[in-house]
Parts: structure tokens; sequence; C-alpha cells
């Protein structure tokens, strides 16, 4: 497997990130290096768990039928509630060859469908064990409290809003640091409502589309730890945190009722944003191309937010050529939404971007770290623990820092790894 200059390049970058969150806190002289060390060491072992032992390697790359299955299931109900909208016969009539899916009908109901699903598993004990068996991992590794564990594990499979939900009656009593992980790792992770969505953007243009973004939120949880206690560093004694609480639906049709209900409100909530955000985007590119050309070509918030970014994707172990373009998809998820950057990447040409540049930049921008998604965790946080709004509110722009940051130590760690671990291709 080839290994080289960008690789090596990476190594460096999970420094400097480190670095940049160390020179924004709170107190420089509690640095916690042992828990940023075994904090990188446990995303390295992540990845290499489920991408260098042949057998789980290989169940992940056959993944990716789930979402296959979904997208079925999904289209069946679709067609009867929608009729001939709901799976494309009336236009598939008029036009040649298969129609495109009709994004709110045909896509974005799959979130309700993964959302039941997932309420379901957790009731069946199913979902709860998987997250109980990570958050015993971060209690016992990183000396978190057993309520914040919880939800820092929680938050690898479920929303930034619904995670906490598991710990409600806890958070009331958490210390300070304790509420900054359980808000960056909101951040730095994705639902498994919208996974399935990414996962049909991304496909047919980057090997193993699931396999890649599972993963990407699964190694961003340590690093969301990690660059949040190094933010604001913990002082409380581990015997006075909160321990765990034991979240319960009441049925099978409770958890059924509750998740498809979630599942809408997220649906409805993503297609407000992309259309604001769309929209934006498009007034503020018609402004900036009034303006002269520059290198050449007329100017987009695209270009802009590619300059900008462009250092910290070469840091990443991004090639400096291609460091504009995968800068451009980390601005676009900072400032819109991830929903939109993940678009922006699958309509990236297969021949435009080399695969390794690709995949690192999925991991990177596989996060809820936008300006718009401020709003909405504190929204939900304060209905939560309306005690605790002006902690929320004081800890919002830390963050979006330490959220982008740790999604960043996933596209670090990943371009520190061969490429061809990650796409089953002969080294």
């Amino acid at each position: 497997m080839e290994w080289g200059w960008d690789n090596a390049r990476a190594l460096l970058g999970i420094a400097l990130i480190f670095a940049i969150g160390w020179g924004l806190s709170e107190k420089r002289s509690q640095f916690p290096l042992r828990l940023v060390l075994g904090a990188v060491a446990m995303q390295f072992a992540f990845a290499l768990l489920l991408f260098g032992i042949p057998f789980v390697r290989s169940l992940l790359f056959k993944a990716n039928f789930i979402v296959d299955a979904l997208q079925e299931a999904t289209r069946n109900g679709t067609s009867f509630v929608f009729g001939y909208v709901g799976d494309n016969q009336a236009a598939s009539a008029i036009m040649t060859g298969d129609a495109p899916p009709l994004f709110f009908f045909q896509i974005l109901p799959v979130v309700i469908v993964v959302a039941a699903l997932s309420a379901i598993l957790w009731h069946w004990h199913i979902l709860r064990w998987i997250t109980k068996g990570f958050a015993f991992i971060f209690r016992k590794l990183m000396g978190l409290g057993g309520a914040t564990s919880l939800a820092v594990s929680a938050n690898v499979f479920m929303g930034m809003t619904e995670a906490p939900v598991l710990v409600k009656p806890y958070i009331k009593g958490m210390t300070r640091s304790e509420i900054f992980i359980l808000m960056t790792a909101g951040f730095a992770t994705i639902a498994g409502s919208v996974l399935v969505i990414y996962t049909t953007f991304l496909d047919g243009v980057m090997a193993n589309p699931l396999a890649q973004l599972l993963t990407a939120s699964i190694i961003a949880a340590p690093a969301a730890v990690a660059m949040a206690l190094v933010m604001i560093p913990e002082t409380t004694d581990p015997s006075e945190r909160a321990h765990e609480p034991d979240f319960k639906y009441n049925s099978t049709m409770d958890a059924f009722a509750t998740g498809a209900a979630d599942g809408l409100q997220i649906v409805l909530n993503i297609a407000t944003m992309l259309i604001a955000a769309l929209a934006l985007l498009w007034l503020v590119n018609a402004g900036l191309g009034a303006l002269p050309a520059v290198g050449g070509e007329p100017l987009s918030i695209q270009r802009v937010l590619g300059w900008i970014f462009s250092p910290l994707m070469y840091m990443i172990g991004v090639p400096w050529s291609e460091a504009p373009l995968s800068g451009s998809l980390m601005g676009i998820k900072t400032v819109l939404t991830e929903f939109v950057a993940f678009i922006e990447l699958g309509n990236v040409p297969v021949e435009a971007m080399d695969p390794r540049t690709r995949i690192i930049t999925a991991h990177a921008i596989c996060g809820f770290a936008n300006f718009g998604s401020i709003g909405i965790l504190i929204g939900g946080l304060n209905i939560i623990c309306p005690e605790r709004r002006s902690t929320f509110l004081e800890l919002a722009w830390k963050t979006l820092i330490a959220g982008t940051l740790a999604t960043c130590l996933s596209g670090a760690v990943v371009g520190a790894l061969p490429v061809q671990l990650f796409t089953g291709a002969a080294g």
C-alpha cells in the first residue's frame, strides 16, 4: 500500500488541529495530553478495526444493500401515499430513460423510515446495547461520566437534539465541561436518519459510502471529546459527575409512532433549511458574479470559501491542487449545511476529484457543525433543560469551532492511512 508525504502531512495536521484547540482553551495550563493521545489512538483503532480486519471490512463493504433495502421500502410507502409522484411513474412515461427522483417525495421520506426503525431497535434493546457498548469504551478509556459517555455514544447513531433526550434528567447537574462535550459530540457526528440520504448522494462517485460515513461518525466521537476537553478542561472529580440514565419507550408502538413523528419533524426542518440555504447561495453568487472576474473566472461563494479553507484541507492530507475544491465544500458545510455540502460533493464528477481527496473531504464534512445548526441545537437543548439556557448560549460558538475541528481530525486520520484500506483496491 502506498504511503507518502500527503499521509505524513495529515499526521502533522492532527497536531496542528489540537494546537488550534489549545490556543482557544480557557485553561492552557491544563492541556490533557494523555487524553488527547488516547483519543487519537482510539480514532486509528476504530478505523483499523473497521477497515483493517478482513471479515469486518467485507461486511462493511457489503452494507450498501441496507441503503438499497431502505430506499425500496420507503418507495413502497411513498408510492401509496403520494401516488405517481411517489414513484415517478408519470415523469418516467414522458422522459427518455429513468426520471431523477423527486427529492421531497422520494428521498427525504427515508428519514422517517430510519427514525421509526431506530426507535424500535432502541426499544428492543438492540441499538441500546450497541450504544452502551460504545459508552463503556468512552467511560473506561476517556474517564467520562456515565450520562456523558452515553450521550456521546448515542450521537454516533442519533441526532444532536435526539441524543440529549437520553440524558435529560442529568443535564441540569452536568458540569460546564460535560455540557460542552455533549454539544460538541452533537456537532461532530451525524444522525443515522440522514446518513442514509448522504450515502445516496455519494453512491457511484465514492467507494463504499455507507461504510465511510458510518466510520466517520464513529471516529469523530473520541475526537469531539478530546477537543472539548482541550478547550474547556474538566476540573470536577469523576465521582461527582452525572451517572448513566436509562431512556425507554412505553411499547413498540410508542417507539414506532414517536420515531416516525420525530422523523417527520426532521424532514420538514431539512426541507426548510435547504430552500433557504440554496436560495441564499444563489443570491450571494449572483452578487459576486457582478464583480470583476478573478483568475479568469467569476467570483462565487464556493471559490471564496475554497481559498479560506484550502490551508486546513491541505494540512489534513488533501493535495494542494485539490485543496480549493475540497476547501469550498468544507466552507459550504460550515456556512450553509452539511446537506448542501454532500449534494455538492456528490455532483463533483469522478474524474474531477481524486478518490482519496473525496474520502478525506467526506469525513471532514460529516458533521452538523454549521451556523444553522447552532439555532437547532440551542433550541432543542433549551426545551430539554431550560435551567441551563445561559450555559448553552455561552458555549454555542465554541461548539461550532470544536465540532468543526473534530470532523477535520477524522479527515486527518483517514488521510494518514493508505487510501487502499478504505476503497478495497489492491495496494
